[in-house]
C-alpha cells in the first residue's frame, strides 16, 4: 500500500447554490463539461469516489411532521455529493478549489467524515453548545 493511501481520509462534499443567473446556458454547459473531464480524471486516479446529482424533490423528516423539501425558497441548496480521499481537508478544499462549476455560481461543503458511532458522551455537531463542554 503507498503511503499516500495509508495516510488518507475521506471527506464528503455537498454541491450547494444555483447557476448564476446572468449566464448563457451555452456557458454553463461549458462549465459542466469541464467539470465532468476534471471530475472523470480525479476517479481515475483515485482521488474522488463517485457520487450523484440529487433529484428536485424530497422530504424533510422532523418530530413534528413529514413535509415537502427541499425548499426552494433556500439560498444553498444541495444538488449532489460525492466522496474526495485526502490527507487533510485543508488538501480537500484546495483540491475543490479546481472545480469548473465555481465560475458559474456552485460552492462547495467539505466535511471530514467521521467513522465512530454516536455518543451522547461525546460532543458532536448535535450537541447542543450549552452541552459541547
Amino acid at each position: 500500500m503507498s503511503e499516500r493511501v495509508a495516510s488518507t481520509q475521506d471527506y464528503l462534499v455537498l454541491s450547494r447554490g444555483q447557476w448564476d443567473a446572468d449566464k448563457s446556458s451555452e456557458e454553463i454547459q461549458a462549465a459542466i463539461d469541464a467539470f465532468y473531464r476534471w471530475y472523470d480524471g480525479l476517479v481515475a486516479e483515485g482521488r474522488v469516489k463517485r457520487g450523484h446529482r440529487l433529484a428536485r424533490e424530497g422530504k424533510v423528516v422532523s418530530r413534528q411532521r413529514i413535509a415537502d423539501g427541499p425548499f426552494a425558497e433556500a439560498k444553498e441548496l444541495i444538488g449532489g455529493y460525492w466522496i474526495v480521499v485526502a490527507a487533510s481537508l485543508d488538501e480537500a478544499a484546495q483540491l475543490m478549489s479546481h472545480n469548473p462549476t465555481l465560475a458559474c455560481g456552485l460552492a462547495f461543503e467539505v466535511r471530514p467524515i467521521e467513522l465512530q458511532r454516536a455518543s451522547a458522551y461525546v460532543p458532536s455537531n448535535e450537541t447542543p453548545a450549552v452541552r459541547r463542554r
